[in-house]
C-alpha cells in the first residue's frame, strides 16, 4: 500500500527562479546557478523526476558540507584540436558539464568533431540536457556520466558498477530530434528513491539479493544497493544472459572505461562518497562529451531530412 500522492502545480520558471536563488544563497556563481537550475527543471520537464528538482536536497547539503565546491578551480588539464580534458575540482557537475559539452561543440564546428572528458565531478543530472545541446548547431550530440558502484555485474554477489547513463541527440527536420537517455541498469536510481518515497513495491527485475534473489521491497533494495556485499541493482536485460543482461553490463563498463579511465576519474567500486568515519566526500566522478558535425559527413539537409 502507497502513501497517498499530492501533487500541485508550479510553473516551471519559478522553480528555475528559485532553485538559482538557492544555489547563489550558497555562494555558487549566478551564471553557474542558472545553468544547475535550469538542468533540474528540465529534467522535470521531460517526466525524468528521478533527476528533477527532488535532487536540489542533496546539492544543497553537499554545498552546505563542503564535498561540493561553490567555487571550484576548474582546468584544463589537456587539449588537442579535438579534445580537452577538464578538472572540475569537486564543483557543480552541471555547469562544468554544460561548458564542456559547448567546447565539445566548438571543436566539432572547427574540425569536424569534439571530444571533452571531464574528471574530479559530482552527480550531473539528465545525459540528455548534454547532447541535446548539439542540436541546434547541425550535430550530433553524445554524453555520459559513471556513479557510485550500485550495480551488479553479470552473476555478480556484490555491486561494482554504476547505473553509468548515456545519452545520445541527432537533428531532424520535420520531426522531432532522436534523443537517447537512458541508464545502463535496468533502472536508474532516483526511481527506486521515488518507490521508497511513496512506499510502493518496485518490480522484481530491478535489483536482486547477494544470492540471485529478486528484491521488491524498494527501502530493501536501497539498502542493499549502499552495502556492497549484498547485491545490487541490476544491469539492463536483468539478472544472467537470458533477456540480455550480459549486454548492459557490457554497456555499463563501455561507459566506465570512457568516463572514468580515459579521464583519470575513480572507476567501479574505487568511486566513494563517504569517507571510512562516514563523512560525506566528492566522489571524482567522470564524463564523456561528444559532438560529430553532420555537415563534415554529408550535407544537413541531406541527414535531416532522412531522419
Amino acid at each position: 500500500m502507497g502513501v497517498e500522492e499530492s501533487w500541485a502545480r508550479v510553473q516551471a520558471d519559478a522553480l528555475r527562479d528559485f532553485c538559482a536563488r538557492a544555489f547563489v544563497r550558497l555562494d555558487v556563481p549566478e551564471a553557474d546557478a542558472w545553468i544547475a537550475a535550469d538542468a533540474l527543471v528540465a529534467a522535470d520537464l521531460q517526466g525524468i523526476d528521478s533527476h528533477g528538482v527532488a535532487r536540489l536536497r542533496r546539492y544543497v547539503q553537499g554545498l552546505q558540507h563542503g564535498h561540493m565546491r561553490a567555487r571550484p578551480n576548474v582546468r584544463v588539464v589537456h587539449e588537442t584540436p579535438t579534445t580537452v580534458l577538464i578538472d572540475a575540482d569537486a564543483g557543480l557537475a552541471q555547469p562544468v558539464s554544460y561548458r564542456a559539452m559547448e567546447r565539445a561543440i566548438e571543436k566539432a564546428e572547427q574540425v569536424g568533431s569534439g571530444f571533452a572528458a571531464v574528471r574530479n565531478s559530482n552527480h550531473f543530472g539528465i545525459a540528455g540536457y548534454y547532447a541535446a545541446m548539439a542540436l541546434s548547431h547541425g550535430c550530433i550530440g553524445i554524453a555520459m556520466t559513471n556513479a557510485t558502484a550500485r550495480v551488479l555485474p553479470t552473476f555478480g554477489q556484490r555491486s561494482m558498477l554504476g547505473t553509468n547513463p548515456l545519452a545520445v541527440a541527432a537533428p531532424a527536420e520535420a520531426e522531432p530530434p532522436y534523443i537517447l537517455d537512458m541508464a545502463t541498469s535496468a533502472v536508474a536510481m532516483g526511481k527506486l528513491e521515488i518507490n521508497e518515497r511513496l512506499q510502493r513495491p518496485i518490480p522484481a527485475g530491478w535489483a536482486a539479493d547477494e544470492n540471485g534473489l529478486p528484491i521488491t521491497d524498494a527501502h530493501h533494495a536501497l539498502q542493499s544497493v549502499g552495502q556492497l556485499a549484498n547485491g545490487g541493482m541490476l544491469p539492463l536485460g536483468g539478472a544472467g544472459e537470458t533477456l540480455g543482461g550480459h549486454k548492459g553490463y557490457g554497456l555499463a563498463l563501455m561507459v566506465e572505461i570512457l568516463c572514468s579511465v580515459l579521464s583519470g576519474a575513480a572507476y567501479a567500486d574505487l568511486i566513494k562518497s563517504k569517507a571510512p568515519d562516514g563523512t560525506a566526500v566528492s566522489p571524482n566522478l567522470g564524463h564523456f562529451f561528444g559532438a560529430l558535425k553532420v555537415d563534415a559527413f554529408r550535407p544537413l539537409a541531406e541527414f535531416e531530412a532522412t531522419m
